[in-house]
């Protein structure tokens, strides 16, 4: 599991979620399109998916939270293969979102207040390649928004340290196990949630009101 805290999560549910995996890989799945063709999509890491997603299912304007894995060289990896750092995959969520409600730029300002972008490779106690800080843009207009942001915070007082997010092109997005989607919500008692995602909450509802 990714940290010491989530050791608490019990034997037996650990022991569902591996027979299940086989199964559940199978939908796992290349980024699809939108119905709605307003829609845009966003994909994004910031360490654990479970925070990323929570917290963006609070946003206003964004129609749905994915979690999944992106920028490996494995097709359709398993949680256990990213999880061991040698896939090259980041967890991250891939956000559908009317930018009639919110633009791409409020949601990069938002994600670079919600975790620490000045730690390489490491959110906290999750540590590895796979949590690393990273963007990953859908199209030209996205990159340089995502460049004038990632400038625009790292030369502001909001982090001490200089930021190492990652801004790449995005090529293939698979969607993770059930079992992650929506984690939060379906386990706010789980201690990973009350210590890790729940403070991060707190904080996006003080930063943010007006985007939620």
């Amino acid at each position: 599991m990714k940290t010491l805290v989530k050791l608490f999560i019990p034997a037996l549910l650990i022991a569902a979620l591996a027979c299940n995996s086989t199964a559940e890989k199978t939908q796992n799945t290349v980024i699809m399109e939108s119905n709605q063709k307003n829609y845009e999509y966003a994909t994004i890491g910031g360490g654990c998916f479970w925070c990323i997603e929570a917290i963006f299912l609070e946003v206003r304007g964004v129609h749905s939270a994915t979690s999944g894995y992106s920028g490996g060289t494995v097709k359709n990896p398993s949680y256990r293969e990213v999880t061991s750092g040698r896939t090259g995959h980041a967890e991250v969520v891939q956000l559908v979102f009317d930018p009639e409600i919110i633009s791409y730029k409020d949601i990069l300002e938002i994600f670079f207040h919600l975790h620490d972008p000045t730690t390489l490779n490491r959110q906290g106690a999750d540590i590895g390649t796979q949590y690393r800080s990273v963007i990953f843009y859908h199209n030209d207009e996205q990159e340089i928004t995502a460049r004038q942001v990632f400038e625009e915070t790292d030369r502001s007082d909001l982090w001490e340290n200089p930021l190492v997010t990652e801004i790449s092109p995005l090529t293939e997005f698979y969607v993770a196990e059930d079992y992650h989607q929506n984690y939060f919500a379906s386990n706010p008692n789980q201690p990973y949630c009350t210590f890790v995602i729940s403070p991060k909450l707190s904080k996006l509802r003080k930063l943010f009101k007006d985007k939620l």
